[in-house]
């Protein structure tokens, strides 16, 4: 045992354990996050065949180095440059959905407020909520179909310029008109952003992924929206008159009017925007009383 532990000293000895700051600590913990979404990226995407095709790849190449093949790794050696070119045009829309998801992020806007014009009403009031619903289930009751977008954080003028400008309240009539069957503006999207519809007929794109047979261009559309912006997605089925949501390239199907509720609410966000409105009324308050106090100390 004396002998074991005599080893175990000596080797610990020749070990040279560098001296850990805590800066080292911090970015070994940004580190490892990064690397961690970058993996979860990489499984969600079609990155995963790929790096799966590069790991056949890599592993080829050791194989020929210890060999000592040199005519594959000469030609290893010259196409590596094109080939990290290649990736990266081949992936160039999951790079960008990568750098916007990024930039959807709250972590500023939490700290900061840049829109003074919301209200503690949050992305849209409480009657455009019940406005949308009931529309949908109207709709949904006399099978027509209806596709409604509604945006968040992400900007959708690029797909508004593609329809008619509306420019109208948020009304459960108006929604139910514009979808009503051999009507100029039933074909396409209708866009809401806060307690308006901006648009309707607009375009969207189409998802690319693999659906049920039985999803038309309906639902492709609306998932396909999804999944390049963060904005919700209610579809109405003319077939069979189910009421389905898509909201980050996921489609829920046959959703009930609580759900269909619920889910707005949720996107609603009126909470957050409630406390950011309280501090935005705090620090004008506060700038107030010291104007105030510089004014009174002039005088």
């Amino acid at each position: 045992m004396q002998r074991i532990l005599t080893i175990l000293q000596n080797y610990l000895n020749y070990i040279n354990v560098p001296n850990l700051r805590w800066t080292d600590i911090v970015e070994i913990m940004i580190l490892t996050y990064l690397i961690y979404h970058i993996l979860l990226w990489i499984k969600n995407t079609r990155a995963w065949s790929l790096l799966k095709g590069l790991l056949v790849v890599v592993v080829f190449v050791i194989v020929a180095a210890v060999f000592n093949m040199s005519t594959i790794l000469w030609i290893v050696q010259h196409v590596t440059g094109l080939a990290v070119t290649a990736i990266v045009i081949l992936l160039q829309p999951e790079l960008r959905s990568a750098m916007e998801e990024l930039g959807q992020t709250n972590i500023l806007s939490s700290l900061f407020i840049f829109d003074n014009q919301r209200t503690s009403d949050g992305r849209f009031s409480d009657k455009t909520i019940s406005e949308i619903v009931r529309a949908s289930v109207q709709m949904a009751r006399v099978r027509t179909g209806a596709l409604i977008v509604i945006e968040q954080t992400s900007p959708l003028q690029e797909f508004a310029r593609t329809g008619i400008d509306i420019d109208a309240q948020v009304t459960s009539q108006l929604l139910i008109n514009i979808f009503e069957k051999n009507t100029p503006l039933h074909d396409g999207a209708a866009i809401i952003k806060g307690d308006r519809i901006v648009s309707a007929t607009c375009y969207l794109p189409l998802s690319e992924n693999k659906m049920d047979k039985d999803l038309g261009t309906r639902h492709r559309a609306g998932v396909g929206i999804s999944e390049v912006t963060d904005s919700l997605t209610i579809i109405v089925s003319e077939e069979t008159g189910e009421i389905s949501l898509a909201y980050k390239g996921a489609l829920t199907r046959n959703v009930s009017e609580e759900h269909l509720k619920d889910r707005l609410v949720t996107l609603q966000n009126k909470e957050i925007q409630e406390a950011r409105y309280a501090r935005l009324l705090s620090r004008r308050g506060k700038d107030k009383e010291k104007d105030t106090g510089e004014i009174t100390g002039d005088l």
